[in-house]
């Protein structure tokens, strides 16, 4: 599981963006979905430069 270790600053820094008081479970569950969803855009762009450089 040493994949999953985060730095701790970074853990911080992602917590203190998606922290919610207003929230039962203390995180803004639209805007944590929005974080994931732009880096899983993001990483899909990566593989097709990836791809596309791989099938030159």
């Amino acid at each position: 599981m040493d994949d999953l270790k985060v730095n701790k600053e970074v853990f911080n820094a992602i917590a203190k963006e998606i922290h919610s008081d207003k929230s039962p479970v203390g995180i803004d569950a639209k805007k944590t979905h929005v974080l994931i969803l732009e880096k899983l855009i993001q990483l899909e762009k990566r593989l097709e430069r990836i791809e596309a450089k791989l099938d030159k």
